[in-house]
């Protein structure tokens, strides 16, 4: 990969991580509908977008290839997933929890070593399991603090981390699996408007045209970052991105406490200081083992460079 490719990784990343992070602030700008009508219309709006870029940059005949019994069914699950991670996100950041979202993306990567051990048997290392205790002992925390489970950053945890190894069974594009993701959200997310619309609670086409055009750029907003995302991926090493996406949640926790002017307790402040503690463990680890693995595989292709060499 070259140099320049790289930077255009980093910049892509940047940009993925960055707008996520920013997001708290376009959902506020259209509070006025309820979480649900922002979430359904974020739902059409998605497959509307993602059908139109579909049909400029994916060859003919994409959906028969993707479109497999098995892959289906991974995608409604996926579904379902991001349908209760975006409505979930959605209701809490248009209600004063903005910090709280920030911690369900922080400990995701937690949640996805949790996902390693006991749906894909893989065997961790000390460290692992020491940012795995310190991240559990900072839900215990926070549970003392809130006085009661932090699921809102629990459920956004659990259903990114599960929707994200979802999407790694499936393994195709992020646009092909958009359209289908989307497709299966379109139908509920199309009745649950009309029934607001009969019921007189639709806010799009009533608060004027600069409210219904933010409920429609939901799809943009939705698309925009993934698109940047697959781009960076394609580019840059995983150990980046995992280095980049905690841009994310730090973006909103600074949006939470310094925009929005939410609380930080104490006991909040110790509760997230033991996260980031675990989660500096788990980079720094991570890290070094990556350093290990390309030094250890220098090492083997020197040696077999040395072997092949004639004599």
């Amino acid at each position: 990969m070259s140099k320049d490719q790289t930077q255009r990784g980093i910049l892509y990343g940047l940009g993925a991580y960055g707008i996520w992070g920013l997001v708290p602030l376009f959902w506020n700008l259209v509070k006025s509908a309820s979480a649900l009508e922002i979430l359904a219309m974020r739902m059409v709006w998605s497959l509307v977008f993602a059908i139109v870029l579909a049909l400029i940059v994916l060859p003919r005949g994409w959906f028969r290839k993707v479109a497999t019994r098995r892959n289906l069914f991974m995608l409604a699950a996926a579904a379902v997933l991001v349908s209760v991670n975006w409505g979930v996100y959605i209701w809490a950041t248009t209600h004063g929890h903005v910090t709280e979202t920030a911690l369900g993306y922080y400990i995701n990567p937690i949640f996805s070593i949790l996902v390693g051990v006991f749906v894909l048997h893989e065997r961790l290392r000390r460290w692992q399991w020491l940012a795995v205790g310190i991240a559990a002992a900072a839900v215990v925390v926070l549970t003392v603090e809130y006085g009661q489970l932090p699921w809102i950053a629990l459920t956004l945890a659990v259903s990114f981390g599960t929707y994200g190894l979802l999407k790694n069974l499936v393994h195709k594009g992020a646009v092909e699996t958009l359209v289908i993701e989307s497709g299966f959200m379109f139908l509920p997310a199309t009745a649950y408007l009309v029934f607001l619309q009969v019921t007189g609670g639709l806010t799009f086409g009533h608060q004027g045209w600069v409210h219904s055009l933010l409920l429609a750029a939901g799809g943009l907003v939705t698309l925009i970052p993934l698109l940047l995302f697959a781009a960076a991926a394609t580019r840059i090493p995983l150990s980046t991105i995992g280095l980049l996406q905690y841009i994310t949640p730090t973006t909103q926790f600074l949006l939470g406490v310094l925009y929005f002017g939410e609380q930080m307790p104490p006991g909040r402040w110790i509760g997230f200081g033991l996260v980031w503690i675990a989660l500096m463990i788990l980079t720094v680890g991570t890290l070094i083992t990556v350093r290990q693995r390309r030094r250890n595989t220098a090492q083997v292709t020197r040696a077999a460079e040395q072997i092949t060499e004639p004599s």
